[in-house]
Formats: C-alpha cells, structure tokens, sequence
C-alpha cells in the first residue's frame, strides 16, 4: 500500500516539506564553510592545507557516524533518527560561543565535527525516506527536488554570511600595519564574529526539533516496519556491499563529495587569485553564481529526468564538468569565474542521483545502503587535502582544478557501469518476455 494511501496524501505532502526544510538548513550550514575557512584562515595565519582542515573536520564526521546512523534509523525509526540529528546539530551550532570565547582553532574544528555528526544522522534518514516517501519510479526525481532547496541554501549562505562574518574585517595591509597587541585584538574580534550567525542558526533547528516532536511521519512505504526491525551489523554491511550497484554508489559518492567541497570550499580564495576581486565580491559570486547555478541545474536536472533516464544524464553531466575543470585550471578573469560557475550547475544533480541509483532496489539494505553512501561523504575531507597540497607544490591556486577532474572521472565511470547495468536488464526482461510468448 503507497503512503498516500496509508495516511492521505495531505499528510505525505507535509512531511515532505518538513523533510525538505532539512535539507535546506544543512544546505545552508555547509555553505557557510567556504566563509569560514578564508575567516579562520587569516584569523589564526593558516596555511591553504591547514584551512582545508575545516573540511576535514566536517567530513570525517560522516565517516564516523554514517554507521551508527543507520543502526539508529533500524533501533528508533526515521523520526527518532531525524531528532537525534537535530539536536546533535544544535549542540554544535552553540559550540561555536566557546570557540570563540577560547580563540582556538581546534575548538572551532570540535564544534564542527559536532554539526556535522548531527548532519550526518539527518542526511543518512531524509534522504532515503525521500526516496520511498511515494512511487519507487519517480524515487530520483523526488530525491532531486527535495535536494533542489539544498541547492537554494547553496545561493543564499554565501551571500548572507560574507556580509555577516567577512564585511568590516581588516585587510592584511591594514593588520600588518598594526602593533602585536592591536593586532592580536583585531583578530580576536574577527573570530568572535561567526557567535551571532551560529546561535541564530541553533535557535532555527530547535524550532524545527519541536515541530517534528510533534509531528506523525506516514510510514514510508511498504516493508519499510520490516527493514526497521532487521539485524543491524556486520552481517548486514556486507550484505549491501555484496549489491554492485551499492558498491559503485559508495566510490562515485566518496569522489563527488569531494570535487564539490573543492569547488566551493576554495572558490574565493581561487577567485581572489584568478579574478582579482575581494573576498566579498567573490562571495557574492559564489552564491548568486555558483549557488544559484546550483539550484538550477537541480531544478532543470529534475525537469530532463523526464526524457531522459538518471544515469544517461549523470554520464552528460559528468562529462561537462571534466571539460570546464581544464578550464578552470588554464583561464583567467571572468573566463575562470565562469567555467567554476558551469561546473557548479553539471555538479548539481550528482549527489542525489548517485545516491537513489545506488539504492535502487536495494529492498532489505536500503537503509545500511544508505548509511554507507553517506559514510562515503569522508570524501570530502580527504580531497580538498589532495586540492591543498597540489596547490602549494605548485604556488598555484588553479592547478588544485586537477583534484575535482580526477573526481568527475570516476563519476563518468559510474555512470557508464549503471547504463551498461540498466541495459543489460533491459535485454535480460524482453528476451523473457519473447520466451513466454512463444511458450
């Protein structure tokens, strides 16, 4: 019986929109990194490796709770999961108040880890009740739209937090120009600043926390009861990782997480370098460029599923991305600017569409299925270290482009393995039809 039935349709469309507030305001947190690492960057005289740590710190996190996320979601249900992930985000949205207070970037890094750990529990629950919240055969389009708002925090973040923690900051000139002790100071005051965005942000989430307190989920498709109460453990891991399907969809994730923390954690360092702009003209091309290319090529990626299938269009996409990566690593001026900004939109419908094709089908591993293309997210802690380091052998910010169109090459792979999957099937399903009618 489809959910719509079992608990009306008002009652999924609903849900649905409180699902998709989430993906908003993780969207969102996310988005605000690329603000934090120039900030903490010269608040505390990092390296380009050791800002990148800030993405570290986020993205391990996944790789440390995807697991427990998952046995969480088989212990205490979707809801419960989502609760737990909200108040794990919120936990560390406040965090940032001691970070601040102590002026130490390992607290900053706690606190991150802690909102990503919080994060992680999120995604590894909305985005397969996305996906069976309704007909199996709009799953990817349903997970796309969803994660479209994703893609309108991605616009929205940059644009909010340059003019919140960037704007009224001292210019290295001007801080090279102070005394130890007034310098000292300006820092401190600099780091103070991300206090206010990040309590307003804890606030948001403990409002959500208690609507979804109060809030009956619709049963997210037949079976689902059943999964719930499956064995969790290793039995289970290695179950899904025997489906190739889930298999290809953790290595694509691991490289895509990671081309996109590369393409939007450095874009303003790579555009103050590339373009010559400051950092809050680069901010607003992140968001009202690379982010609102984002939201659209989602919004548009949604739309051609329609004609054509999932896995064809990831291969286009893919394919496109490596084209403007080279570019981005040779051009200068508007020309750089404007190859980053078109990979931010063939970028867009990757995650979501790698994620549903790898959990296609999955029936009982759905959810440890999910649980490790989510863990699979640690990529993005380990390639923006690989776009680091390449950038400080060379003294060349651009070249780090090699690291995302490694990336994109891989999910050129996945998606060629699941069309030649898909039409292997195709052929298997019409040569037993002809048998069955000739028999």
């Amino acid at each position: 019986m489809a959910p719509t039935e079992q608990a009306g349709g008002q009652s999924c469309r609903f849900a649905f929109v409180m699902i998709t507030t989430l993906f908003f305001m993780w969207g969102f947190v996310h988005n605000l990194d690329p603000i934090l690492i120039p900030h903490l960057r010269k608040a505390f005289s990092l390296t380009m490796l050791q800002s990148a740590l800030v993405d570290s710190a986020v993205f391990i996190a996944y790789f440390v709770m995807a697991l427990p996320a998952g046995l969480l979601i088989r212990k205490a249900g979707y809801k419960n999961a989502m609760l737990c992930g909200l108040g794990l985000f919120a936990f560390g949205a406040l965090l940032f108040v001691p970070a601040a207070q102590t002026q130490r970037y390992a607290f900053f890094l706690g606190a991150l880890f802690i909102i990503a750990c919080g994060l992680t529990v999120l995604e590894t629950a909305a985005n397969p009740y996305i996906t069976l919240l309704g007909p199996a055969e709009k799953a990817t389009q349903r997970l796309n739209l969803a994660q479209s708002f994703n893609g309108l925090a991605a616009t929205l973040a940059p644009i909010v937090g340059a003019r919140v923690i960037l704007a009224g900051g001292s210019s290295e000139e001007q801080l090279q120009a102070m005394s130890d002790s007034a310098r000292q100071a300006a820092l401190a005051a600099e780091a103070a600043s991300v206090k206010a965005p990040y309590i307003c942000i804890a606030l948001v989430i403990m409002a959500i926390a208690l609507v979804f307190y109060f809030l009956k989920l619709p049963a997210a498709g037949a079976g689902a009861g059943e999964r719930a109460q499956g064995a969790p453990g290793n039995g289970a891991i290695l179950r899904a990782l025997q489906r190739p399907s889930i298999r290809r969809a953790v290595l694509a994730q691991f490289f895509y997480v990671g081309a996109q923390v590369c393409v939007f954690s450095f874009f303003i360092l790579y555009a103050v370098k590339s373009a010559g702009i400051t950092q809050v003209q680069a901010a607003d091309y992140l968001g009202w460029g690379c982010g609102a290319a984002f939201v659209v090529g989602r919004f548009a990626g949604t739309w051609l599923m329609r004609f054509f299938t999932p896995a064809r269009l990831l291969l286009a996409y893919a394919l496109a991305s490596m084209a403007l990566s080279v570019v981005a690593m040779v051009s200068g001026g508007l020309a750089s600017l404007g190859a980053v900004i078109g990979i931010a939109f063939f970028m867009s419908i990757m995650f979501p569409t790698i994620f549903s094709l790898g959990i296609r089908n999955a029936g009982a591993d759905t959810e440890m299925g999910s649980s490790l293309i989510i863990m699979a997210i640690v990529g993005g802690a380990v390639l923006p270290l690989l776009f680091g380091f390449i950038s400080d052998a060379t003294q060349n910010l651009q070249y780090g482009y090699a690291a995302p169109l490694l990336c994109f090459m891989v999910i050129a792979w996945f998606a060629r393995a699941e069309l030649k999957e898909a039409r292997a099937a195709a052929t298997i399903t019409s040569t037993g039809s002809v048998e069955a009618c000739l028999n």
